[in-house]
């Protein structure tokens, strides 16, 4: 594969090295919140330093499990010095689609289009990504603009909503009606797989091209839940199952931190026929967190494809508190690429093809027919369609 060429002939776009964490470390400090970039539900974003501890560690276990280096990383470097940085990660267990996770590039770099060279430094050696996305917020407008020159397109609008510790205690005081709320393990995969393709629009399902693998947990992703666990991180999950239909119909995972005054967090899914669900639900996440720490919100989040849970929302009075755009890109032309054909290449093979010359004289060749057992030899000359023979000859005699 051609080495990428960047336009600053003086900078070098390489992969990130262990010597390069405390100087990414930095840069990501000094340039806090320029790329626009962020999902209030993850709010610790990359965080450079923890990764330094767990570097070694990570890579070695990395590559012995299905879905080994969730994150890559590269640097921008002028005259030895790291003047920008890029966090990408794949979406998915198949990674076909991959999601940007920070830029950080110094004031002066952004002028020069460092941001820009990052990114296709990433979309030109990644690949196996077919599609790339991010969430940037809608008031970053300079990173807006970096996004969309490089070939982002709005996917969806996504609206996160924060409960007040009140409005939970009111929720929390009914008992919810959910006979079939069973907890989640690797054998329901199928299960979410099909609650969360029915949940979602076409072209939002297609640019996140997740499998039946991506709802399973590996034994790695149980470690860290183990160390995160360590740490007072507390992850509660559960679904809903319809007998009738054998399907799941609701799904939720709350996220909550004993040792750290952070809003518990809160993915749900409600599959689109049972928005009656909503209540119910809401009713025992608000049970779930209380029981952790009473007295912090809550955060969840809408798309703007989801109009049934933004009306349950503005019912029981949750606040919105920001808004972003979900934005993707297709590189779907890398897989097709070829030598590109001028067009005087392409008259001249043209050119050679000759049509084919019909063959005169003794040359041509005739079919025999054979009519009640008697063969007729068609002569040389050719025969007007006239002269043909109204019936078979009959023989003589």
């Amino acid at each position: 594969m051609p080495a990428f060429l960047p336009q600053n002939a003086d900078v070098v776009l390489r992969a990130m090295q262990y010597r390069d964490l405390d100087a990414i470390a930095q840069l990501a400090a000094d340039t806090a919140g320029f790329d626009g970039l962020g999902n209030p539900l993850d709010p610790s974003g990359v965080d450079w330093s923890r990764l330094r501890t767990w570097y070694g560690l990570s890579t070695i276990l990395g590559s012995l499990s299905p879905g080994h280096r969730r994150l890559r990383a590269s640097v921008a470097e002028r005259d030895r010095r790291i003047c920008g940085a890029i966090a990408v990660g794949p979406v998915n267990q198949s990674r076909s689609t991959w999601s940007v996770k920070q830029v950080a590039v110094m004031p002066e770099g952004r002028r020069q289009g460092i941001g820009s060279e990052l990114l296709r430094y990433c979309f030109e050696t990644i690949w196996e990504a077919r599609t790339w996305m991010l969430e940037v917020n809608i008031h970053g407008k300079d990173a807006l603009a970096l996004y969309r020159h490089n070939g982002f397109q709005p996917l969806a609008q996504l609206t996160y909503w924060s409960i007040a510790p009140n409005v939970l205690a009111s929720l929390a005081e009914r008992e919810p009606d959910l006979p079939n709320l069973m907890p989640v393990g690797n054998a329901d995969a199928p299960l979410l797989y099909q609650l969360d393709t029915a949940a979602m629009p076409p072209h939002v399902r297609q640019a996140f091209d997740r499998r039946v693998d991506d709802f399973k947990v590996n034994w790695l992703s149980a470690l860290s839940g183990t160390r995160q666990r360590m740490d007072g991180l507390e992850t509660t999950m559960g679904y809903v199952f319809e007998p009738q239909r054998k399907a799941a119909i609701g799904y939720f995972q709350v996220r909550s931190n004993r040792c750290d005054p952070q809003p518990h967090c809160v993915e749900l899914t409600v599959h689109p026929a049972y928005t009656w669900l909503y209540p119910e639900l809401m009713a025992q996440i608000a049970r779930i967190a209380r029981s952790v720490n009473p007295e912090l919100p809550l955060i969840l989040a809408s798309a703007d494809y989801q109009p049934e849970r933004e009306a349950y929302l503005e019912g029981i009075e949750a606040e919105r508190f920001e808004h972003s755009l979900l934005l993707s890109r297709s590189v779907w032309h890398k897989l097709r690429e070829t030598r590109s054909m001028s067009l005087d290449a392409l008259h001249e093979m043209l050119n050679g093809w000759q049509p084919a010359k019909p063959m005169t004289g003794g040359g041509r060749v005739y079919w025999s027919q054979a009519w009640d057992g008697q063969a007729i030899d068609w002569p040389d000359d050719p025969i007007e369609p006239t002269d043909l023979p109204d019936s078979p000859p009959q023989p003589q005699g």
